[in-house]
């Protein structure tokens, strides 16, 4: 009767142990597909991503760049002061959005072109994403706004 016992905890113990490494290989690889990580314009071209690999773009679009195209497509450059990352966005953008203005934008690079998925802009005149306040201000070109 012992051994009919310690034969059922091993395999207890050992459907538990494979069940934990199942679902912490899951749950890795769940986390792996849901990272996206951001980049400025300037470490764009410093370190280009690997291809079909979706990050996050942020800066201020520049001036003079937003065109608006057939439907709902709309171009225009992201700058960091030091790098202009061209960008192509198909859908809505946020009411907020404009030339001057700080974005992030989720998408991958197709060419030399930042195709973004989705645009978030900033949600009052004062805020700006800490990421993109952290670019500028490694470029030199962050002003604190007015109080």
């Amino acid at each position: 009767m012992k051994s009919l016992k310690k034969k059922r905890r091993i395999q207890v113990l050992a459907l538990a142990a494979v069940a934990l490494a199942v679902s912490a290989g899951l749950i890795g690889t769940a986390f792996k597909d849901g990272i996206n990580f951001f980049r400025a314009p300037s470490q764009v071209y410093e370190e280009p991503p690997k291809p079909g690999e979706v990050f996050r773009l942020g800066g201020l679009v520049e001036e003079g760049s937003l065109v608006r195209g057939e439907g709902e497509t709309v171009t225009f450059n992201v700058t960091d002061g030091g790098a202009v990352v061209p960008v192509r966005f198909s859908g809505v953008l946020p009411d907020l959005f404009g030339e001057n203005q700080g974005m992030i934008g989720t998408g991958q690079m197709e060419g030399e072109i930042f195709v973004a998925d989705e645009i978030l802009a900033k949600h009052d005149e004062s805020y700006m994403p800490k990421e993109v306040v952290d670019a500028l201000k490694e470029q030199g070109v962050y002003q604190e706004p007015n109080s």
